[in-house]
């Protein structure tokens, strides 16, 4: 008697194996199902409860005045020179699932508040390589300005977890951390964003 093999048991066990095999060999395929589950409401970023509350209570003052980022253009950028801006940084990297998955948030995010002039996004690839980060972002047709690191970035800013997002006041206080992928299209926090600006 020949066994069957195309059993409905089977079918499912090999949808399993190539799912499973998909989730780790392929950093897009992992990023789109993370994004998914973000659509369902799960990784909201935690907003602070009051406005400017301060999370971290870290300041740009002392060696954090080096901070600094070179934008697509070549041009350097000094954290500390954007004072009187709310500023919005990610740390990512092109091979990150997680980073992956959040872009798109970022991305409608970015196209929601860029025409605020008090307001400013800087997306890091950590990776130092503004050539590649471009073509990731040029070939999902995302407008998101890129930048990359000039020098260490403090461990307060950024511990090696990526992503990693922040948001600095107009004063240069970190007043919002999320480690960890976010949906940044959540409502409570745009409305974060622009009780900043409006500060």
């Amino acid at each position: 008697m020949k066994a069957k093999y195309l059993t409905t048991s089977n079918l499912i066990t090999a949808i399993l194996v190539v799912f499973m095999l998909a989730m780790f060999l392929n950093p897009d395929f992992k990023g789109l199902v993370m994004q998914n589950l973000m659509k369902i409401g799960l990784f909201q970023p935690k907003v602070p409860d009051g406005p400017g509350q301060l999370l971290t209570g870290t300041v740009i003052k002392g060696e954090d005045k080096e901070i600094m980022f070179k934008s697509s253009n070549d041009e350097i950028m000094k954290l500390a020179d954007q004072k009187g801006k709310v500023v919005f940084i990610n740390f990512w990297a092109t091979w990150c699932p997680p980073c992956i998955a959040e872009m798109p948030s970022i991305n409608k995010l970015y196209a929601e508040l860029r025409k605020h002039k008090e307001m400013m996004f800087v997306m890091v690839d950590v990776d130092n390589n503004r050539s590649k980060s471009q073509k990731f972002m040029d070939r999902r047709k995302f407008s998101l300005p890129v930048y990359t690191p000039t020098g260490p970035i403090p461990s307060s800013y950024m511990d090696g977890t990526l992503p990693t997002t922040l948001v600095l006041d107009k004063q240069g206080r970190v007043v919002f951390k999320h480690e960890g992928m976010g949906d940044f299209t959540n409502e409570e926090f745009k409305a974060f964003l622009v009780r900043l600006i409006a500060e």
